[in-house]
């Protein structure tokens, strides 16, 4: 038996709304943006009708009292007693009520209620707070879970901010930065990794490669500096003085090799960066002449050019030291951004400038349409 709901007695009516047997007033609660107006004067196959009232009568007409007077299809109404809706009087207030799951179907309702559980964010707001251009992701792991980017980033500056310093030798510091082992391995290592596993689980690539790419960097440059792994005390000529092995010709040539692919993957991500935004360009950029100069002092160390060695150590320190100040910009404008500043600083969008290439090719599919 075909039935219908939305009566505003609460009852079930068949057959007698509509061609197809149903009948759907407009109900709703204003508060939920639904409309709550009966469609008055509105007649279906069997000449049913709707009074001025919003009451609904099968057969019949209604009066101007908002009383509703049925006929003698009790049964077929839904009704199995007359007195309960003969000459029944319905307050208006009850009939312009809408009752979720009773006068229609629950999930169809939640349809149309527009919730606020989600929200929308720009492209650009998206590439400042991950340091990546916004790309489709399945679930809702970004909205259950913190933002990971500013973690790696503290990590990040907090190890390369006093390193720059001590390879430009400010304040009679030095020593290749082996006073801040610590530093490098529990705050640069741990934490960039950390947060770059984090950024796996939300779907970011770019950060994640990054993350902990340079994560490794930092527990690969800690440990190398911490004798317990005897990276230098290997090349020492003397097994009872390992820091002898930080002067060994062979341990300089060898470990600058390290600083020269550290820079190419740093040129990697300088390309990468480009759909970003002009602080990550500006970091990388620095970073790849870190590595470069580096490279060039562990070299030159291995020649016995001990006075050029430290003129490109001065230089990499100062690389270092203009990476960190764009890398505190940035993580300034995520930490303002993630407490809902009421202003931004810029950090210079570049993602509409290389269109992508799921952009490009949903274009080529609407012209092919």
């Amino acid at each position: 038996m075909a039935t219908t709901r939305g009566s505003p007695h609460g009852a079930s009516l068949e057959k007698d709304y509509g061609h197809n047997g149903t009948f759907t007033p407009n109900y709703a609660d204003t508060n939920r943006g639904l409309n709550t107006t009966p469609r008055l004067g509105t007649y279906n196959q069997d000449h049913s009708a709707i009074n001025g009232n919003g009451h609904i009568n099968g057969n019949a007409a209604a009066n101007g009292n908002g009383y509703t007077k049925e006929n003698d299809h009790t049964k077929e109404n839904g009704f199995t007693n007359p007195s309960e809706y003969t000459n029944r009087k319905t307050s208006p207030s009850s009939s312009s009520r809408y009752h979720l799951g009773k006068d229609e179907p629950s999930d169809t309702t939640l349809d149309k209620i527009k919730t606020s559980g989600s929200i929308t964010i720009s492209p650009e707001l998206f590439e400042k707070m991950y340091l990546s251009p916004q790309t489709p992701v399945k679930g809702d792991l970004r909205k259950t879970f913190g933002n990971p980017t500013p973690l790696a980033l503290i990590g990040f500056l907090l190890s390369l901010s006093p390193l720059a310093c001590i390879l430009m030798g400010w304040r009679g510091s030095g020593g290749s930065g082996a006073s801040d082992v610590g530093v490098y391995i529990y705050m640069g290592g741990m934490l960039m990794t950390l947060s770059g596993i984090l950024e796996f689980f939300i779907g970011n690539t770019f950060p994640f490669v990054v993350f902990c790419s340079f994560g490794g960097f930092w527990l690969a440059f800690g440990t190398t500096l911490t004798p317990l792994y005897n990276a230098y005390g290997a090349f020492s000529p003397d097994p009872s003085n390992p820091a002898a092995g930080l002067k060994s010709d062979t341990f300089n040539a060898s470990f600058a090799y390290f600083m020269v692919f550290m820079g190419l993957m740093s040129a990697v991500y300088l390309v990468c960066a480009l759909r970003t935004n002009v602080i990550f360009v500006i970091i990388f950029l620095t970073l790849l002449l870190l590595f470069g100069f580096l490279g060039g002092t562990y070299f030159q160390l291995a020649n016995g050019n001990t006075a050029l060695a430290m003129k490109l150590e001065v230089a990499a320190g100062a690389c270092g030291f203009v990476s960190v100040l764009a890398g505190w910009w940035i993580f300034l404008a995520q930490m303002l951004a993630a407490l809902d500043f009421p202003f931004e600083i810029p950090i210079g969008d570049m993602s509409h400038i290389i269109p992508s290439a799921s952009g490009k090719l949903k274009k080529s599919e609407e012209y092919t349409v």
